[in-house]
């Protein structure tokens, strides 16, 4: 018989699980090909994120909540987050998966806080510089990739040097992850949220063009190789998962260099669910040994 406790737990593995579902068909299926050791935590993560995503992203607005009122509601998210890691409970059952996941892993403020640095940015419309960006990229990508490495590495034994290689890997990843997501939602985060995230050093702030988008896909394919060099070295329990998870934003930015730019504006681009089957079958078979 499990412990209450263990039954609280379980219940907030199932919420956070639930959110991820609810917002990301592609994650979604990307984490049914990881482990069972690894599953559950990464959800955890993934659904603190989304939560922190929504405030700043409009729903707290579209609830009537204040910019003030928007960022008491992350801030009191942070400390939430925090409390809970020292203390191993939180009533907010999408903190408490998290939290519980990052007690288990061995991380805590110091990937935490920079993702909520980076969350605070957005309730600050502005024309990030290109310094601002890499700052922002980390801290809402990179440090979650991270996060994901810390689960897929406990209990398990690997060299600093390959331990480094994976950090960079991941943070590759995570940083393709977002940089994908802003060409996509390019003309949402322009035209309702007043935000540009996609600055190109030399060139003024300007409606995303044919130059600045190649330029964002060079960046994106690099740091999509990169996490591709990383994956062999990763256990074989959730190199399934991340290679999906690369391969389906792979496709994605191969159908947004298919996409004029100016469409970008107007249309999110997707990859259909049967191009994310064949995906998803050549990915098992690649990954089979």
């Amino acid at each position: 018989m499990i412990s209450p406790l263990e039954q609280y737990t379980r219940t907030a593995e199932k919420s956070a699980a639930e959110v991820i579902f609810a917002y990301s068909s592609s994650f979604g299926a990307a984490t049914r090909l990881l482990g069972r050791r690894t599953v559950k935590p990464v959800r955890s993560i993934y659904a603190l994120v989304r939560v922190a995503d929504e405030i700043v992203d409009g729903v707290g607005a579209l609830a009537g909540l204040s910019l003030e009122q928007q960022h008491a509601a992350l801030d009191g998210l942070e400390a939430q987050t925090l409390e809970a890691i020292e203390s191993g409970f939180s009533t907010n059952l999408v903190v408490h998966a998290f939290a519980v996941t990052a007690r288990r892993c061995g991380f805590g403020a110091e990937l935490v806080v920079p993702f909520f640095a980076s969350m605070r940015m957005d309730l600050e419309p502005k024309s990030l510089d290109v310094e601002e960006q890499r700052r922002y990229v980390y801290g809402s990508a990179e440090v979650v990739g991270l996060m994901c490495v810390r689960v897929f590495l406990t209990g398990v034994s690997r060299t600093d040097e390959e331990r480094e290689r994976i950090d960079a890997a991941a943070c590759a990843l995570g940083a393709a992850f977002q940089n994908v997501n802003f060409l996509r939602d390019v003309g949402d985060d322009s035209d309702r949220l007043g935000r540009d995230y996609l600055p190109v050093e030399g060139l003024e702030s300007a409606p995303l063009d044919e130059r600045r988008k190649l330029i964002w896909l060079d960046r994106i394919r690099t740091d999509i190789e990169t996490a591709d060099a990383g994956i062999p070295l990763l256990p074989r329990d959730c190199r399934r998962g991340v290679a999906l998870a690369s391969a389906l934003f792979a496709a994605l930015a191969d159908r947004i260099a298919a996409t004029p730019a100016e469409q970008l504006r107007t249309t999110r681009v997707r990859v259909p669910g049967a191009e994310k089957a064949r995906i998803a079958a050549r990915v098992l078979l690649e990954t089979r040994s």
